[in-house]
């Protein structure tokens, strides 16, 4: 239980992030995260879905969730006033959901569309198959809304088995900013969570290398392009220099990326970089939508920034920018009491411990172009890289 006390906030965040995501489902669980983070919120043991909506909406909050790879988020936002109730609620939804048969079939239903949706969508399916391509065999390389076939298969049974054996204090982290008392809030927790402390889920790093990409035609405009290459763990020393490096290369658009293929040569709306972290590894991902007539070109582009990272150095200015963005957002994304509610649970659930912002800022601002291109030479210089196209025939 992690607080932080803003007493001039008229609002209060509260998160409860659970340690499970869908890299520790079983192949035949896939999607059970994602699936019970939906049916969290479809009733408890006191109140029907309808009920739980009014209860929050009437308090002028509002709740929502989302799964990742390695962990699960419930959060609420309300007035000040409101603390209590968000904690009653949201703790509520966590412990003592009700998984009758018809709100599981009806949101399987509405699961399965989220699938069909992304199936249709380019743009998700490219990093879809990217991620499958950098993690093969291994569940960090599976869709987090699992399979058609297992999301159909899915019972009651087996999803209130699943929250039954990860979701216990041992995997909670309980996240609350605003106007609050730490004491408060944990004596409000304690007295709600006394069942077994259970254990952390075990996990067990990719190691199968990289597969080359893939080609996938659909019947739209642009061709899709993702490019990919394994990257550094989040707890990783050099996760701030590889940050730096994604920000020259994509990041931002004064971005190397941004400025070449958007600005100076019009190929693409939509062109970025971006890291990904997990416990025991992570990705380094290029993506832009583009014609087909200039997606070579594209391509061409992303491979030659890779390798320009690696064996030059950034500018002065260059890195002067791509830090002091990073520090800025940093500072900007304080102003939000969910941001921070966010960033405090994110490290407990990494670290074990909450690292001062300032040390952060620190971190990066020590940043060097020496330390940039080290870190570009380790993750970049030649690793396998997996190449998707989604997109028309040619």
């Amino acid at each position: 239980m992690v607080t932080e006390r803003v007493p001039e906030a008229r609002s209060v965040a509260i998160g409860c992030w659970v340690a499970v995501g869908a890299r520790d489902e079983s192949a035949n669980q896939a999607g059970a995260s994602h699936f019970l983070e939906h049916l969290l919120f479809k009733g408890t043991q006191t109140l029907k879905a309808a009920e739980l909506a009014e209860v929050i909406e009437a308090a002028g909050g509002e709740m929502n969730a989302y799964t990742g790879a390695e962990s699960t988020a419930f959060f609420t936002r309300l007035p000040a006033d409101a603390a209590a109730l968000g904690l009653d609620l949201l703790a509520e939804v966590v412990r003592e959901p009700v998984f009758g048969p018809a709100d599981v079939d009806a949101e399987r239903h509405v699961i399965l569309e989220e699938l069909t949706a992304a199936e249709d969508d380019p743009d998700d399916r490219a990093h879809e198959l990217l991620q499958a391509a950098l993690f093969p065999d291994h569940p960090l390389g599976r869709e987090i809304m699992g399979t058609r076939s297992t999301i159909s298969a899915m019972a009651p049974v087996d999803i209130a088995g699943f929250h039954r054996e990860w979701y216990r204090p041992a995997n909670l982290v309980w996240s609350v900013v605003g106007p609050v008392d730490h004491e408060t809030v944990v004596d409000e927790l304690d007295r709600r969570f006394t069942q077994a402390r259970g254990s952390a889920p075990r996990r067990t790093p990719p190691t199968a290398p990289p597969t080359p990409g893939a080609v996938e035609h659909m019947a739209v405009e642009q061709t899709h392009l993702a490019v990919g290459l394994r990257a550094l763990a989040a707890t990783d020393d050099d996760r701030f220099a590889l940050t730096v490096a994604n920000q020259v290369l994509g990041g931002g658009t004064a971005s190397r990326l941004f400025q070449q293929v958007r600005e100076e040569r019009g190929m693409a709306y939509t062109v970025y970089s971006q890291p990904t972290t997990h416990s025991d590894g992570g990705a380094l991902v290029l993506y832009a939508g583009t014609s087909p007539e200039c997606a070579d070109e594209v391509l061409a582009t992303f491979h030659a920034e890779l390798d320009r990272l690696a064996e030059e150095r950034v500018r002065p200015r260059e890195l002067e920018v791509a830090v002091g963005y990073l520090a800025g957002s940093i500072a900007i994304g304080l102003e939000d009491l969910g941001s921070r509610s966010s960033r405090l649970a994110g490290s407990v659930l990494t670290f074990d411990a909450v690292i001062p912002v300032d040390e952060v800022i620190e971190r990066y601002r020590s940043v060097t172009a020496e330390d940039v291109q080290a870190v570009a030479q380790r993750v970049v210089a030649g690793a396998p890289r997996a190449v998707v196209r989604v997109g028309p025939e040619a």
